[in-house]
């Protein structure tokens, strides 16, 4: 039988994802002052021991001001490196390459945990303050949200030096991967919508200006980042509020390639307020179309997300050519095993050998006990 596609290894640059199955970046709220702990380890952890190819941390901020609320991770001080050198160590023992986002929030930060209730910041007696949010312009990112501080033109420099400065320090970590974090209404997308950036420098203005910044920060990264390392940029397709098209993201695209992106991560929506408000309805693979459009318009490696559940699913989409790489979020929380458990439903692990060895013995051995017992 010949393999899947979803567990045929991906060459990107100087390493091989051993298989097509990535954990998506997901927030956790769990970080002080920006440090990984043993949270993230056993978090991440379960993924690698779960046989996933890729294994992204959640967006790590390149400043304090850039985290969206203050349990996220960060990647903008030098003292961060050793609790992600930890984590990485871990991953990278399991099998997977080790991935890590960085990101700015923009005008999108300073707010509350996502389960937190009405008013609060964090978790009671913590003592979390706000803080003054940045954007391109003076614009909340929804009703009631603080208005954001413009960012000069210094300002965008000094950004883009962090961008390269978090860049440096991810590799000193030992990830495999990186990834700018362009999407979902936080800085770099802010500057790209029309609809959120009203600038009339050379920040602003037609598509051309409005990508500036953006491509300047990828080019830091990019030359902050080691040539065999292999460089993702998650984007808003789409940006949900009719300002940003597929089309202005084929351009984006391609102008990211040239600058030596290797995947583009397609996501879309979440330009205003806390959620990701999607331009078009939720449906089993909703964002596929997104990833399709890219990899064929600017000739580019892509990377689907947005329900994908299964092996099947998965597999079919890369079969059609629509992706080359399979990015799965919540559905992974659900199922830690996700991959694994997709290649049994694919047909090529019947005897658990892809597992870690400690699970696959245990398991393969309990598949014999099993036969012709009945409920």
């Amino acid at each position: 039988m010949q393999k899947p596609l979803l567990f045929t290894p991906l060459k990107l640059r100087g390493v091989t994802a051993p298989n097509r199955c990535v954990v998506s970046p997901m927030v956790q709220y769990r970080a002080n002052d920006g440090q990984v702990n043993d949270y993230h380890l056993v978090h991440l952890g379960k993924f690698a021991l779960g046989k996933f190819g890729i294994v992204f941390t959640e967006n790590c901020a390149i400043e304090p001001r850039g985290r969206v609320t203050q349990g996220d991770l960060g990647m903008w001080d030098d003292s961060q490196i050793e609790g992600h050198k930890r984590l990485v160590r871990f991953l990278k023992q399991e099998g997977a390459l080790a991935a890590t986002q960085i990101t700015h929030s923009g005008r999108k930060g300073s707010t509350p945990r996502s389960f937190d209730k009405p008013g609060q910041l964090g978790p009671e007696g913590a003592g979390w303050q706000k803080w003054q949010t940045v954007g391109p312009s003076e614009l909340p990112a929804d009703k009631g949200w603080m208005i954001p501080r413009q960012l000069e033109a210094s300002d965008i420099d000094d950004l883009v030096r962090k961008f390269g400065e978090a860049a440096k320090r991810a590799d000193a970590a030992g990830y495999d991967v990186i990834e700018i974090h362009g999407a979902h209404g936080y800085l770099l997308a802010q500057f790209l919508s029309p609809i959120s950036n009203k600038r009339n420098d050379q920040y602003g203005g037609d598509r051309a200006g409005r990508m500036r910044f953006p491509l300047a920060a990828a080019k830091a990264v990019r030359e902050g980042w080691p040539q065999h390392k292999p460089m993702f940029i998650r984007v808003s397709t789409v940006d949900g509020a009719g300002g940003w098209e597929v089309e202005d993201t084929v351009v984006f695209a391609r102008a990211l390639k040239e600058l030596g992106v290797d995947v583009i991560d397609c996501s879309s929506g979440g330009l205003t307020g806390l959620s990701t408000a999607l331009p078009v309805k939720r449906s089993l693979g909703f964002q596929v179309p997104f990833a399709a459009a890219v990899k064929r318009e600017a000739g580019i490696s892509t990377m689907a997300v947005g329900l994908i559940l299964d092996g099947p699913q998965a597999e079919a989409i890369l079969q059609a050519g629509d992706a080359d790489l399979i990015a799965i979020g919540r559905q992974a929380l659900y199922d830690p095993f996700w991959a694994v458990h997709a290649a049994q439903e694919l047909g090529c692990d019947g005897d658990f050998e892809m597992w870690t060895p400690e699970y696959g013995w245990w398991l393969d051995k309990r598949k014999n006990n099993l036969v012709g017992l009945k409920k």
